[in-house]
């Protein structure tokens, strides 16, 4: 049975992607900041008959909280199969390239990357043990800076400062982790789940969560013959499912 870590995975696409792996058999565990809200999706999983996951505590901003959670998850199992760093913030709008204080910037970034980088050095050893490890970044349309560049794109005057940079520096670490681990059986890429109805962005995306969450899972499910190194995004590239860096 594979083992998968969710960051972020109490609620929404997070959750929804932790029912879908389930659906799979994989054994999940659930990352929470609040491990209370972890138990209650827990149990809510459990009455439906998906048995295979427990929740871990995981607060991605704060470093002892990951070294706390590597901790847990590594007396409990030698081999981690799959990395999903799924918790994100959009950060207080409006957000001004000019306008907007440098300590928005500095929470929005210290979740959306710091938090995935340190994550992902924190359980890279557990990874390593597994025959097809996956990692999988979820990321946003709007971390393209392609895109950001075309007038004609549907969303390009949308562009608040601190989550557009945080999700291209993201982005852009997907890229450099993906060569970096390229020579070994590691699948690294980055998922843009859409524009999705969810408590992000106060229920107005036209997408629902559990096609969002699906985006996740084909990345985090691929084969050995998967791509690496990519940016899926079905929402910026309907037609190849590839959207521009």
């Amino acid at each position: 049975m594979k083992k998968v870590l969710i960051t972020g995975a109490n609620k929404s696409i997070g959750f929804e992607t932790a029912r879908q792996l389930l659906q799979q058999g994989y054994y999940v565990y659930l990352g929470t900041r609040n491990l209370e809200k972890g138990r209650e999706a827990v149990s809510i999983l459990h009455s439906e008959g998906l048995s295979q996951v427990e929740p871990i505590e995981i607060d991605v901003d704060r470093i002892e909280s990951i070294k706390s959670a590597r901790e847990v998850l590594g007396a409990r199992t030698e081999v981690l199969d799959v990395l999903i760093n799924n918790a994100g913030i959009s950060g207080d709008m409006p957000q001004q390239s000019l306008e907007t204080d440098v300590t928005v910037f500095r929470q929005v970034f210290e979740t959306n990357f710091f938090g995935v980088i340190e994550v992902t050095q924190a359980f890279i050893d557990l990874l390593r043990q597994s025959s097809e490890p996956r990692i999988v970044n979820v990321t946003s349309g709007l971390g393209s800076l392609g895109m950001h560049n075309d007038p004609e794109w549907k969303y390009y005057s949308i562009k608040p400062a601190c989550y557009v940079s945080s999700k291209a520096a993201l982005n852009a670490y997907t890229i450099v982790l993906a060569a970096d681990l390229r020579d070994t059986a590691f699948k690294v890429n980055a998922v843009d789940p859409g524009y999705t109805a969810t408590d992000f962005n106060n229920h107005t995306g036209p997408g629902s969560v559990p096609d969002a969450a699906a985006r996740v899972v084909k990345a985090a499910v691929l084969g050995a013959d998967g791509p690496t190194g990519q940016f899926f995004s079905d929402d910026n590239a309907p037609e190849t499912g590839i959207s521009p860096w």
